[in-house]
Protein backbone atom coordinates (compact mmCIF):
# COMPACT_ATOMS: atom_id res chain seq x y z
CA UNK A 1 0.00 0.00 0.00
CA UNK A 2 1.33 3.43 -0.96
CA UNK A 3 0.59 6.30 1.45
CA UNK A 4 0.85 10.03 0.82
CA UNK A 5 1.60 12.16 3.88
CA UNK A 6 0.96 15.92 3.84
CA UNK A 7 1.98 18.61 6.31
CA UNK A 8 0.51 21.94 5.23
CA UNK A 9 1.83 25.00 7.03
CA UNK A 10 0.83 28.62 6.64
CA UNK A 11 3.10 29.07 3.61
CA UNK A 12 4.32 25.56 2.82
CA UNK A 13 3.14 22.07 1.94
CA UNK A 14 5.54 19.26 2.84
CA UNK A 15 4.98 15.72 1.61
CA UNK A 16 6.32 12.20 1.60
CA UNK A 17 5.30 9.10 -0.35
CA UNK A 18 5.74 5.87 1.57
CA UNK A 19 5.51 2.28 0.38
CA UNK A 20 4.09 0.47 3.40
CA UNK A 21 4.70 -3.04 2.08
CA UNK A 22 8.34 -2.37 1.21
CA UNK A 23 8.81 -0.10 4.26
CA UNK A 24 10.48 2.42 1.99
CA UNK A 25 10.27 6.15 1.20
CA UNK A 26 9.67 6.71 -2.51
CA UNK A 27 9.77 10.50 -2.58
CA UNK A 28 9.95 13.50 -0.26
CA UNK A 29 9.69 17.23 -0.79
CA UNK A 30 8.01 20.55 -0.04
CA UNK A 31 6.28 23.41 -1.78
CA UNK A 32 7.57 26.65 -0.27
CA UNK A 33 6.25 30.23 -0.25
CA UNK A 34 2.66 29.15 -0.84
CA UNK A 35 0.38 32.26 -0.93
CA UNK A 36 3.48 34.53 -0.80
CA UNK A 37 4.56 34.61 -4.43
CA UNK A 38 7.70 33.18 -6.09
CA UNK A 39 6.67 29.74 -4.83
CA UNK A 40 8.62 26.62 -5.77
CA UNK A 41 8.77 22.90 -5.11
CA UNK A 42 11.79 20.99 -3.84
CA UNK A 43 11.43 17.33 -4.75
CA UNK A 44 13.59 14.27 -4.31
CA UNK A 45 12.74 10.76 -5.40
CA UNK A 46 14.54 7.69 -4.19
CA UNK A 47 18.03 7.38 -5.62
CA UNK A 48 18.00 10.79 -7.32
CA UNK A 49 19.28 14.26 -6.50
CA UNK A 50 16.89 16.90 -5.20
CA UNK A 51 15.41 19.20 -7.83
CA UNK A 52 13.78 22.63 -7.56
CA UNK A 53 10.97 23.80 -9.83
CA UNK A 54 9.46 27.30 -9.77
CA UNK A 55 5.66 27.32 -9.92
CA UNK A 56 3.04 29.85 -8.72
CA UNK A 57 0.90 28.58 -5.84
CA UNK A 58 -1.47 31.32 -4.67
CA UNK A 59 -3.36 28.81 -2.48
CA UNK A 60 -2.81 25.38 -0.97
CA UNK A 61 -5.02 23.87 -3.66
CA UNK A 62 -2.43 24.78 -6.29
CA UNK A 63 0.32 23.50 -3.98
CA UNK A 64 -1.34 20.09 -3.63
CA UNK A 65 -1.99 20.00 -7.40
CA UNK A 66 1.71 20.73 -7.97
CA UNK A 67 2.71 17.91 -5.63
CA UNK A 68 0.43 15.50 -7.50
CA UNK A 69 1.77 16.55 -10.90
CA UNK A 70 5.35 16.21 -9.71
CA UNK A 71 4.72 12.74 -8.26
CA UNK A 72 3.13 11.48 -11.49
CA UNK A 73 5.43 13.22 -13.98
CA UNK A 74 7.36 10.85 -16.28
CA UNK A 75 10.69 12.45 -15.34
CA UNK A 76 10.29 13.42 -11.69
CA UNK A 77 7.52 11.11 -10.55
CA UNK A 78 7.37 7.85 -8.63
CA UNK A 79 3.73 6.98 -9.38
CA UNK A 80 2.10 5.85 -12.60
CA UNK A 81 -1.08 7.68 -11.54
CA UNK A 82 -2.80 8.74 -8.33
CA UNK A 83 -4.85 5.55 -8.12
CA UNK A 84 -1.73 3.99 -6.60
CA UNK A 85 -2.29 6.12 -3.48
CA UNK A 86 -4.51 4.19 -1.07
CA UNK A 87 -4.49 6.56 1.92
CA UNK A 88 -3.50 10.12 2.82
CA UNK A 89 -2.23 11.18 6.22
CA UNK A 90 -2.43 14.81 7.35
CA UNK A 91 -0.49 16.36 10.17
CA UNK A 92 -2.79 18.67 12.16
CA UNK A 93 -1.21 20.83 14.83
CA UNK A 94 -4.16 21.54 17.14
CA UNK A 95 -7.03 19.19 17.89
CA UNK A 96 -7.97 20.85 21.19
CA UNK A 97 -9.26 18.33 23.71
CA UNK A 98 -11.63 16.80 21.15
CA UNK A 99 -9.27 14.12 19.84
CA UNK A 100 -7.32 11.53 21.81
CA UNK A 101 -6.03 9.63 18.78
CA UNK A 102 -5.71 9.83 15.02
CA UNK A 103 -9.01 9.80 13.13
CA UNK A 104 -10.38 9.22 9.65
CA UNK A 105 -11.51 12.58 8.31
CA UNK A 106 -15.24 13.02 7.79
CA UNK A 107 -17.60 15.98 7.91
CA UNK A 108 -17.79 15.88 11.73
CA UNK A 109 -14.00 15.89 12.05
CA UNK A 110 -13.73 18.86 9.68
CA UNK A 111 -16.40 20.71 11.66
CA UNK A 112 -14.54 20.09 14.92
CA UNK A 113 -11.21 21.19 13.45
CA UNK A 114 -12.87 24.39 12.30
CA UNK A 115 -14.30 24.94 15.80
CA UNK A 116 -10.87 24.73 17.44
CA UNK A 117 -8.89 26.61 14.79
CA UNK A 118 -8.72 29.72 17.00
CA UNK A 119 -6.53 27.70 19.36
CA UNK A 120 -3.98 27.25 16.56
CA UNK A 121 -4.35 30.39 14.41
CA UNK A 122 -0.90 30.09 12.85
CA UNK A 123 -1.24 26.44 11.86
CA UNK A 124 -4.78 25.04 11.82
CA UNK A 125 -6.25 27.16 9.01
CA UNK A 126 -3.46 25.93 6.74
CA UNK A 127 -3.91 22.35 7.94
CA UNK A 128 -7.62 22.55 7.11
CA UNK A 129 -6.94 24.05 3.68
CA UNK A 130 -4.48 21.26 2.98
CA UNK A 131 -7.01 18.57 3.87
CA UNK A 132 -9.70 20.20 1.73
CA UNK A 133 -7.33 20.56 -1.21
CA UNK A 134 -6.15 16.95 -0.96
CA UNK A 135 -9.70 15.62 -0.69
CA UNK A 136 -10.58 17.41 -3.94
CA UNK A 137 -7.68 15.78 -5.74
CA UNK A 138 -8.08 12.38 -4.02
CA UNK A 139 -11.78 12.09 -3.09
CA UNK A 140 -12.04 8.31 -3.06
CA UNK A 141 -9.33 7.33 -0.56
CA UNK A 142 -9.38 7.62 3.25
CA UNK A 143 -7.83 10.76 4.67
CA UNK A 144 -6.52 10.53 8.24
CA UNK A 145 -5.77 13.43 10.59
CA UNK A 146 -2.90 12.96 13.02
CA UNK A 147 -3.09 15.60 15.77
CA UNK A 148 0.01 16.88 17.59
CA UNK A 149 -2.14 17.47 20.67
CA UNK A 150 -3.75 14.01 20.87
CA UNK A 151 -0.76 12.37 22.59
CA UNK A 152 -0.98 14.80 25.51
CA UNK A 153 -4.63 14.11 26.35
CA UNK A 154 -3.45 11.73 29.11
CA UNK A 155 -2.05 14.63 31.15
CA UNK A 156 -3.74 15.04 34.55
CA UNK A 157 -5.51 18.31 35.47
CA UNK A 158 -2.60 19.44 37.63
CA UNK A 159 -0.46 19.39 34.49
CA UNK A 160 -2.83 21.00 31.99
CA UNK A 161 -4.76 23.58 34.03
CA UNK A 162 -3.50 27.16 34.30
CA UNK A 163 -3.85 29.21 37.47
CA UNK A 164 -6.36 31.55 35.86
CA UNK A 165 -10.14 31.88 36.33
CA UNK A 166 -11.57 28.39 35.87
CA UNK A 167 -14.43 29.73 33.74
CA UNK A 168 -11.84 30.51 31.04
CA UNK A 169 -11.24 26.77 30.75
CA UNK A 170 -14.98 26.02 30.78
CA UNK A 171 -15.95 28.72 28.23
CA UNK A 172 -12.89 29.09 26.01
CA UNK A 173 -10.88 25.90 26.40
CA UNK A 174 -7.95 27.69 28.04
CA UNK A 175 -5.54 24.94 29.15
CA UNK A 176 -2.20 23.42 28.30
CA UNK A 177 -2.48 21.18 25.23
CA UNK A 178 1.12 20.45 24.28
CA UNK A 179 2.49 19.73 20.82
CA UNK A 180 5.03 17.57 18.93
CA UNK A 181 2.81 14.65 19.92
CA UNK A 182 3.62 12.48 16.91
CA UNK A 183 7.32 12.80 17.68
CA UNK A 184 6.88 12.02 21.38
CA UNK A 185 4.63 9.05 20.65
CA UNK A 186 7.23 7.48 18.40
CA UNK A 187 10.17 8.26 20.70
CA UNK A 188 8.44 6.86 23.79
CA UNK A 189 7.59 3.56 22.09
CA UNK A 190 10.98 3.26 20.42
CA UNK A 191 12.83 4.04 23.66
CA UNK A 192 10.90 1.29 25.46
CA UNK A 193 11.94 -1.19 22.76
CA UNK A 194 15.59 -0.16 22.99
CA UNK A 195 15.49 -0.39 26.79
CA UNK A 196 13.77 -3.77 26.67
CA UNK A 197 10.95 -2.51 28.87
CA UNK A 198 7.17 -2.67 28.87
CA UNK A 199 6.16 0.68 27.28
CA UNK A 200 3.51 1.13 29.97
CA UNK A 201 6.13 0.73 32.70
CA UNK A 202 8.58 3.20 31.20
CA UNK A 203 9.30 6.72 32.49
CA UNK A 204 11.10 9.11 30.16
CA UNK A 205 12.05 12.71 29.55
CA UNK A 206 11.96 13.32 25.79
CA UNK A 207 13.42 16.38 24.07
CA UNK A 208 12.07 17.39 20.65
CA UNK A 209 14.74 19.73 19.34
CA UNK A 210 14.38 21.85 16.24
CA UNK A 211 13.52 25.42 15.40
CA UNK A 212 10.51 24.64 17.57
CA UNK A 213 11.47 22.81 20.76
CA UNK A 214 9.58 21.15 23.58
CA UNK A 215 10.09 18.59 26.31
CA UNK A 216 7.74 15.84 27.41
CA UNK A 217 7.59 13.95 30.68
CA UNK A 218 6.32 10.42 30.03
CA UNK A 219 5.06 8.45 33.03
CA UNK A 220 4.11 4.79 32.63
CA UNK A 221 4.19 5.17 28.86
CA UNK A 222 1.79 8.15 28.70
CA UNK A 223 2.24 11.89 28.48
CA UNK A 224 2.29 13.35 31.99
CA UNK A 225 3.52 16.92 31.44
CA UNK A 226 4.98 19.00 28.65
CA UNK A 227 6.58 22.39 28.16
CA UNK A 228 4.35 23.84 25.40
CA UNK A 229 0.96 25.20 26.36
CA UNK A 230 -2.28 26.37 24.76
CA UNK A 231 -0.08 27.26 21.75
CA UNK A 232 3.46 26.23 20.75
CA UNK A 233 4.75 29.58 22.05
CA UNK A 234 5.02 28.50 25.69
CA UNK A 235 7.96 26.70 27.22
CA UNK A 236 11.56 26.54 26.06
CA UNK A 237 13.45 29.28 24.26
CA UNK A 238 13.25 28.29 20.61
CA UNK A 239 14.70 29.38 17.30
CA UNK A 240 12.27 32.28 16.76
CA UNK A 241 9.76 31.81 19.64
CA UNK A 242 10.22 33.53 22.98
CA UNK A 243 9.16 30.68 25.25
CA UNK A 244 8.29 31.49 28.87
CA UNK A 245 8.48 35.09 30.08
CA UNK A 246 6.65 37.54 32.34
CA UNK A 247 3.03 37.53 31.08
CA UNK A 248 2.87 41.31 31.53
CA UNK A 249 5.75 41.92 29.11
CA UNK A 250 3.68 41.95 25.89
CA UNK A 251 1.19 44.44 27.35
CA UNK A 252 4.04 46.71 28.47
CA UNK A 253 5.69 46.74 25.03
CA UNK A 254 2.34 47.13 23.24
CA UNK A 255 1.61 50.27 25.26
CA UNK A 256 5.14 51.66 24.85
CA UNK A 257 5.54 50.89 21.14
CA UNK A 258 1.89 51.27 20.15
CA UNK A 259 1.78 47.91 18.36
CA UNK A 260 -1.25 45.72 17.86
CA UNK A 261 -1.95 42.27 19.36
CA UNK A 262 -1.39 40.78 15.90
CA UNK A 263 2.01 42.45 15.62
CA UNK A 264 2.95 41.28 19.11
CA UNK A 265 1.90 37.70 18.32
CA UNK A 266 4.06 37.79 15.20
CA UNK A 267 7.04 39.22 17.09
CA UNK A 268 6.88 36.58 19.83
CA UNK A 269 6.52 33.73 17.32
CA UNK A 270 8.81 34.82 14.49
CA UNK A 271 11.29 37.42 15.78
CA UNK A 272 12.11 36.23 19.29
CA UNK A 273 13.90 33.24 20.82
CA UNK A 274 17.56 32.84 19.94
CA UNK A 275 16.99 34.87 16.78
CA UNK A 276 15.77 37.77 18.93
CA UNK A 277 18.70 37.49 21.35
CA UNK A 278 21.51 36.96 18.84
CA UNK A 279 20.17 38.14 15.50
CA UNK A 280 20.98 34.71 14.05
CA UNK A 281 19.02 31.50 13.61
CA UNK A 282 19.79 28.89 16.25
CA UNK A 283 22.03 25.88 15.98
CA UNK A 284 20.07 22.78 17.07
CA UNK A 285 22.84 21.77 19.45
CA UNK A 286 22.36 25.03 21.35
CA UNK A 287 18.62 24.39 21.52
CA UNK A 288 19.31 20.92 22.87
CA UNK A 289 21.41 22.33 25.71
CA UNK A 290 18.73 24.92 26.54
CA UNK A 291 16.01 22.29 26.54
CA UNK A 292 17.79 19.77 28.73
CA UNK A 293 19.05 22.29 31.29
CA UNK A 294 15.77 24.17 31.56
CA UNK A 295 13.68 21.05 32.03
CA UNK A 296 15.77 18.76 34.25
CA UNK A 297 16.65 21.62 36.58
CA UNK A 298 12.95 22.18 37.30
CA UNK A 299 12.18 19.83 40.21
CA UNK A 300 8.45 20.33 39.80
CA UNK A 301 8.51 18.76 36.34
CA UNK A 302 11.25 16.20 36.85
CA UNK A 303 10.57 15.24 40.46
CA UNK A 304 8.71 11.98 39.90
CA UNK A 305 11.75 10.55 38.10
CA UNK A 306 13.96 10.89 41.19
Amino acid sequence: MVILVLNCGSSSAKYQVYDWDAKDVLAVGAVEKVTLGDSFIKHQKKGKDEITIQHPCPTHTEAVDLIIKTLTDKETGVLTDMSVIKAVGHRVVHGGDKFTKSVIVDDNVMKTLDEVKDLGPLHNPANILGIEAAKKVLPNVPHCAIMDTAWHQTMPPESYLYAVPYEWYEKYGVRRYGFHGTSFLYCSKRAAVLLGKDPYKTNLIICHIGNGASVNAVKDGCSYDTSMGITPLEGLIMGTRSGDMDPALPFYVMRKAGISPTDMESALNKKSGLLGITGKYADRRILYIFAVLEFICDPQKAGFFV
